[in-house]
């Protein structure tokens, strides 16, 4: 008598996915998101300080330096909300993971045009005073790793507890 029943999986060849990746992506998106509202709260006050850094990396003609340096804080506040609520999170992600990787082009350009700037990533910014060392390998560091965090929740699905999650069940039962 022969069985035609399926050999039972083995715990080595499960995916992670139904149980750890989406609690992972909760994860990425409350780092992600909790860093962009700190970066942007710490700046969304002190306005003239975050154009005076957008200008310290000399990247930008000056009109365009002003509406990034005033922009910012508040695209960065908006996107670290919609992450950590989790509305829009492949959308927040791509833009996240855009601007992550424009972050590191500027300071990589900073770096090798032996310009001596804070990065201005939470709050002052701009020109170093005498004495003090930039941090470009940190900063470099640091934005790589929320780039690739971006770029997993560009690709993934938004993870736990997402309102994208809670928006798409209640839809299929209308």
């Amino acid at each position: 008598m022969s069985t035609d029943a399926p050999a039972p999986r083995h715990a080595a060849t499960r995916s992670p996915e139904p149980s750890r990746l989406p609690w992972v992506a909760l994860l990425a998106r409350l780092v992600l998101g909790g860093v962009w509202i700190a970066a942007g709260a710490a700046k969304v006050t002190a306005l003239d300080e975050s154009v005076r850094a957008v200008r310290a990396y000399r990247l930008l003609p000056d009109l365009a330096a002003q509406i990034v340096g005033a922009g910012l804080p508040l695209v960065e506040i908006v996107l670290g909300l919609l992450l950590v609520v989790g509305l829009g999170v492949r959308a927040s992600a791509v833009v996240s993971a855009l601007l992550m990787a424009a972050f590191v082009v500027g300071i990589a350009s900073a770096w090798a045009r032996g310009l001596r700037i804070d990065c201005g990533c939470f709050g002052s910014g701009g020109e170093l005073a005498a004495g003090e060392d930039p941090a470009y390998g940190w900063e470099l560091a640091r934005d790589g790793a929320l780039l690739l965090l971006a770029l997993f929740l560009a690709a993934r699905p938004p993870g736990r507890l997402a309102l994208d999650g809670f928006l798409a069940t209640r839809k299929e039962t209308i």
